[in-house]
């Protein structure tokens, strides 16, 4: 038997990184959720993909409201609210606001696995089963580009990472207004930048006597089904393009009361602007004048 060699060449290296991510692979076969690379690889807010891959897994039907989200994820409403507008600006969500044959108005969110689907329309009536499936269709003509004026661009853009928005700096009772405007339409949910930016206006409107449900019925009547901006746009507009209403007329100033004299005829007071006599002294005196005249 020939001796071992220890000279021998080494096994021949595997292929494996010097760096970076290894990865175990466990093959699934259930409770497993597929997800397009585009999707997961995504750049931006990491909150905006774990809440895409958290609805991906959902059941149809399964609420994905923000208070639902809230329920579920540790963020606060702002964060998930935020999540859900990038998703929908993205393609990859939509909420569509549909009448039933018994006239109710309930809100449809769609999820598509890759942006561009069309949802199919609502073979069922019955409010209480679950929505179909969309099917994916070919994509979406994309309607022209609306030419924005220099305001309408500076309202809608985002803040800039240089403006340091303070909420404690702000009216408290114009935070107090924006922030009640997502009980009468749950789509109107504002960050605190947001909040900070449009609190000026807001306070403008209760200087000149406008009172909080009066604010909130205005900025909250007629807004259409879909935004095509984000909230705080729609909101900044009406509040810089509603006309304030006149204020009240000032109450005119009281004349100024004359002080207390003394009569010079029988020392009573009495209210005169210059020293002298009393109402009953000068009767007096004006009567001894007419009948020694007379």
């Amino acid at each position: 038997m020939a001796d071992t060699q220890f000279n021998a060449p080494l096994r021949a290296d595997a292929g494996a990184p010097s760096s970076g991510v290894i990865h175990v692979r466990t093959r699934l076969t259930a409770d497993f959720t597929v997800i397009a690379n585009a999707l997961a690889q995504r750049r931006g807010s990491a909150v905006t993909i774990g809440v895409a891959a958290y609805i991906a897994s959902l059941p149809d039907g399964a609420p994905v409201s923000i208070a639902a989200l809230c329920g579920h994820f540790t963020e606060g409403e702002i964060l998930i609210s935020r999540a859900l507008r990038e998703l929908e600006a993205a393609g990859y969500l939509e909420r569509r606001r549909e009448r039933l044959p018994s006239g109710q108005i309930r809100t449809r969110t769609y999820f598509y696995d890759v942006p561009g689907g069309t949802p199919d329309p609502d073979p069922d009536p019955d409010p209480d089963g679950p929505p179909a499936r969309p099917a994916p269709r070919a994509p979406r003509k994309r309607p022209a580009p609306v030419p924005l004026t220099a305001e309408a661009v500076r309202v809608a853009a985002p803040d800039r990472p240089e403006e340091q928005a303070c909420l404690a700096d702000a009216d408290p009772r114009a935070v107090a207004v924006l922030t009640s405007l997502r009980r009468v339409d749950p789509r109107l949910v504002l960050s605190e930048r947001e909040a900070v930016r449009l609190a000026p206006a807001v306070t403008e409107w209760l200087a000149a006597g406008v009172a909080p449900s009066r604010i909130t019925a205005i900025l909250t009547a007629g807004l259409p089904d879909r935004f095509l901006t984000r909230p705080a746009g729609i909101l900044a507009f009406r509040l810089r393009e509603t006309p304030l209403p006149v204020p009240p007329p000032a109450a005119s100033d009281r004349p100024a009361t004359p002080p207390f004299q003394t009569c010079d005829g029988c020392e009573r007071a009495f209210r005169a602007p210059t020293p002298g006599h009393c109402r009953d002294c000068r009767g007096h005196l004006t009567g001894g004048l007419l009948r020694a005249a007379g």
